[in-house]
């Protein structure tokens, strides 16, 4: 029975079923063909039909068995009663199997605060991109993010008919980081990933500053990371504001578990305690290894133009 297991591995093992439920949202809206898709604030910052209703089964399904929980979703949705097939009960039994952190074994419901993109790479997404689509839930305590589970429902989409579609990473500081291979980008090579559809200047002047021998450019911070724990790229580097909490909390996690570290372009740390500003106002810059080779090389003039 539940009521054995901690506050903490039963909401990751929720938020695992939860994030599957979320990609098949998001497969089963593309394949109806209705993207539904709305403007928010540019032409570059989209909503779809996808993004509302996971977005609406991921915090429904985790505010019935977690009500004490603060969550906090990327889509302003108006508060309407939700479909009970959009509900997803599950938990991963795997998760559950495993031993809580002992720092985190006495966390109580009302401490914890989720952050929910319930699509990273709504562009990308839109435009058939489909690798670079995401779905991400971010569990943070005392401001720190802890725990997080992201989803790739097109993973292995062009690897042939009988391919097994979509895939589930999740991780707990202090446990470990699943569902993925670790590798590492070949000793000096620097490989930067970076934004797709949301450059500017300072970006561009950051990313040349890093000496690249290789630049990405795809769509979604959870992507990004993903690229530096399967070794397809050695940095992420973004130096605007643009990505929020959200985007963040989830992919942090992934990266900290085994060993890397995500800040802003100045070298600080995240905060994600529910009071926060949700935007990332001085940029993201993240590595699997060797984050100060990179940190040390952000322009001073960049740095002037992104304040935390």
């Amino acid at each position: 029975m539940a009521s054995g297991h901690t506050v903490l591995m039963r909401l990751v093992a929720s938020a695992y079923s939860i994030a599957q439920k979320a990609g098949a949202i998001v497969r089963r809206v593309i394949a109806e063909g209705d993207l539904g898709i709305v403007e928010k604030t540019c032409p570059t910052d989209l909503q779809t039909k996808a993004d509302r209703l996971a977005q609406m089964s991921i915090c429904s399904s985790l505010a019935r068995k977690f009500p004490k929980l603060t969550i906090i979703g990327e889509e302003d949705l108006l508060s309407e009663e939700v479909d009970q097939e959009l509900i997803e009960d599950g938990q991963w039994e795997e998760i559950l199997g495993k031993p809580c952190p002992s720092q985190y074994s006495t966390i109580k419901e009302e401490d914890l605060v989720v952050w929910v993109d319930p699509l990273d790479g709504t562009k990308e997404y839109t435009e058939g991109l489909l690798d670079n689509v995401t779905v991400l839930i971010g569990i943070a305590y005392e401001g720190k993010a802890i725990a997080g589970v992201i989803n790739q429902p097109y993973y292995n989409y062009q690897a042939g008919a009988d391919a097994v579609l979509g895939r589930t990473i999740w991780g707990v500081l202090g446990l470990g980081a699943f569902g993925f291979q670790l590798k590492e980008v070949p000793a000096g090579k620097h490989i930067i990933t970076t934004t797709r559809s949301h450059s500017n200047k300072l970006v561009t002047d950051c990313v040349s500053a890093m000496n690249p021998d290789d630049v990405l450019r795809v769509g979604g911070a959870g992507n990004k990371i993903i690229q530096l724990i399967e070794g397809k790229a050695s940095a992420y580097v973004f130096a605007s504001p643009g990505c929020k909490k959200w985007d963040t909390c989830a992919p942090e996690v992934i990266l900290h578990a085994v060993g890397g570290k995500l800040t802003d372009i100045h070298g600080n740390s995240l905060q994600y305690n529910k009071e926060v500003k949700h935007m990332n106002s001085a940029g993201v810059l993240a590595s699997l290894r060797n984050h100060d080779y990179y940190a040390s090389r952000v322009p001073q003039s960049v740095k002037n133009a992104l304040v935390p």
